[in-house]
């Protein structure tokens, strides 16, 4: 979050003027989190913060604060390492999700792989209440072939593994949530992420990674859907998606 912020973050948002905003791997503690950032112009943040020490986290950022929120997804093990937001906007549901990347060890690809498989039950939980909602964030997962540059070379490397790959067919799939980019952009090269190694940016040589996944209904008001390029905030870039959608204002305290 803090490099974010040097390199332009709160002028990306003012000049983007989005309604809510969801940011992954702020890797800040809540004693770190300074006044700017708890707040950057008008948009209001809430964070869930890892147990470790500039590792992880996630946060939502929005120009009205939600009417509740929960802090983890309440299973301990991922809740430590801060990877699950969820808030409420009236009848409208979002969730700021980072998953493991599970590229460093042996050992973070079986915790991501069992991170996948302990989610299932909240994201039914979710689909079960007939709200709308949004899933966004760094899955760390490649789809498709087209999600991907080199495809090839990594269909043994973590975040394009058949069970990884598996596992987001079935949250789409059986699940019902709609890959939105997807549903309006089925065009190769566009990607959201790409290694700070060699000239993978310059060649966009990327990974498409980040996600909103949303329940049907919302997903069918999309309007447009982008990634935003133009500046390099991070080694990730926004994904960014309109909704025809109105939060009533007296869902708000």
């Amino acid at each position: 979050m803090r490099a974010s912020v040097k390199k332009g973050l709160p002028q990306w948002l003012e000049k983007q003027d989005p309604d809510i905003v969801c940011v992954q791997e702020i890797r800040i503690q809540k004693s770190d989190l300074s006044d700017s950032l708890k707040s950057i112009g008008k948009f209001k943040g809430i964070f869930h913060h890892a147990e470790r020490p500039g590792y992880s986290g996630v946060g939502i950022y929005s120009k009205i604060p939600p009417d509740s929120a929960h802090f983890g997804c309440g299973i301990p093990e991922i809740d430590k390492e801060g990877r699950f937001l969820q808030a409420h906007f009236g009848q409208l549901t979002i969730i700021s999700i980072y998953a493991p990347s599970g590229s460093g060890s042996e050992e973070r690809l079986k915790f991501k792989l069992w991170f996948m498989k302990k989610i299932i039950p909240k994201l039914k939980q979710l689909r079960a209440t007939g709200s709308e909602v949004i899933i966004c964030g760094d899955i760390n997962v490649a789809h498709k072939k087209i999600d991907l540059k080199n495809w090839r070379a990594n269909q043994k490397n973590s975040g394009f593994l058949p069970e990884e790959r598996e596992w987001l067919s079935y949250i789409i799939d059986d699940l019902g949530f709609v890959d939105v980019f997807r549903e309006i952009n089925r065009e190769e090269d566009h990607y959201t992420w790409w290694s700070n190694r060699g000239q993978a940016w310059k060649n966009n040589v990327g990974w498409r990674i980040d996600y909103q996944l949303a329940t049907p209904k919302i997903a069918k008001t999309v309007n447009a859907v982008s990634i935003f390029k133009e500046d390099r905030l991070s080694d990730h870039a926004p994904l960014i998606i309109d909704y025809s959608y109105e939060i009533k204002p007296n869902a708000f305290s």
